[in-house]
């Protein structure tokens, strides 16, 4: 058994202690140190953000989201669990910047590619993760801040609750956009649960909130929305967000900030993604040939995905007996769950297996390169 500062032969820690430095964060009331006083004293993470990668410190995506792609259409995942919504295409790139708030590392930096357009980020909670939510009251808080104020001068956000079906959610919030200042229409079953209304982003890092009962009847998820509100803006500017938290609470209190490993797991339940290398080629799964073109094997998620996911790819090769590597046009999942998916793939060109030889799948040694499964509500 561990123990902290003192052994449990050692006389009673004391409020003595705490100026020896022996528990630096204790309350105390009196000279006893109780149990929950010393976990009072601890400061432990507790998951009270709902929100999932509120800091923008996961890119398993990438970092830049422009119209190459279409990356950047409207109801289009970017940074971990955070998707775009805006009026019309190409409204907005979206970068993981390194533009934040002091000793901070990341926000989403929305650049304004087309003017004149409402655009903005939301993120859908799942229903497991909606438990003790539901029924309280939150509040909503981030960061956020604008490069010029003559346009972005209208960001509003909402708390959004959905009464339908449990995660199937409609991913595109808005229905109509609507005339500048007026909030967007949500969709069926979609409501706000507090009153958007103009924050007053400045050019400054600052802390935004809203709060509001999530009372709506037969609610099964809840989402966040924070958005430009105007339709009349300039190309070029940029509105910044980062530290974006749900807690059940009155008020906000301080962002909680996970350790990195932590936050990448929970954003591996919805996406997971492995990334080719520009010096190396990266194995993904061993498997055999079922015909002299077709290959088949296990890819093992690291963390329990939160559905049986769907495959999209880029670059994969087959590493055959001698050395041989046999490029590949086209992948698909054979059988899935949400631990592990069969893969099926199909040679390039011409048919270079022997049935029931072994196979290794490989992500060619390209930055563009990849294999991905995605469960995203």
């Amino acid at each position: 058994m561990a123990y902290i500062g003192k052994s449990p032969t050692a006389a009673p820690l004391t409020s003595s202690d705490v100026a020896d430095g022996i528990i630096s964060t204790a309350k105390l009331a009196d000279d006893a140190v109780t149990k929950p006083k010393l976990d009072d004293a601890i400061d432990t993470v507790n998951y009270k953000n709902k929100l999932i990668n509120g800091d923008m410190a996961i890119a398993q995506r990438g970092t830049s989201f422009t119209s190459s792609g279409s990356a950047n259409n409207d109801d289009t995942y970017h940074l971990d669990r955070w998707y775009v919504l805006s009026d019309t295409n190409d409204v907005v790139d979206i970068t993981q910047s390194s533009t934040a708030p002091t000793n901070q590392l990341y926000s989403c930096a929305l650049d304004v590619e087309t003017a004149n357009k409402k655009f903005g980020i939301a993120q859908i909670i799942e229903n497991k993760n909606c438990t003790g939510l539901i029924g309280q009251t939150a509040t909503l808080s981030f960061k956020a801040k604008a490069s010029a104020v003559d346009k972005l001068d209208n960001v509003k956000c909402a708390i959004i609750s959905w009464s339908s079906t449990a995660d199937a959610v409609t991913s595109d919030l808005v229905s109509a956009w609507g005339a500048e200042g007026t909030n967007p229409t949500l969709a069926s079953n979609l409501t706000y649960e507090n009153t958007p209304a103009n924050l007053s982003v400045t050019t400054s890092w600052a802390t935004y909130s809203v709060s509001a009962a999530i009372d709506t009847s037969s609610t099964t998820n809840v989402a966040v929305f924070i958005w430009s509100d105007v339709t009349d803006t300039t190309a070029g500017q940029f509105l910044y967000i980062t530290d974006v938290q749900l807690e059940v609470a009155a008020a906000a209190s301080d962002f909680e900030r996970l350790p990195f490993d932590v936050n990448l797991a929970r954003c591996q339940r919805y996406y997971f993604r492995r990334q080719g290398d520009a010096s190396d080629q990266r194995a993904v799964s061993n498997g055999f040939a079922t015909t002299t073109n077709k290959y088949r094997g296990v890819v093992v998620f690291p963390i329990t995905m939160r559905g049986n996911p769907t495959l999209t790819e880029s670059a994969l090769e087959t590493l055959r007996p001698g050395q041989v590597n046999d490029a590949v046009s086209a992948g698909s999942i054979i059988d899935a769950s949400v631990n592990a998916a069969m893969v099926e793939l199909i040679a390039d060109s011409g048919t270079p297996y022997t049935a029931g030889n072994g196979l290794t799948v490989r992500i060619t040694n390209s930055t563009s390169a990849f294999i991905a499964f995605e469960a995203e509500l």
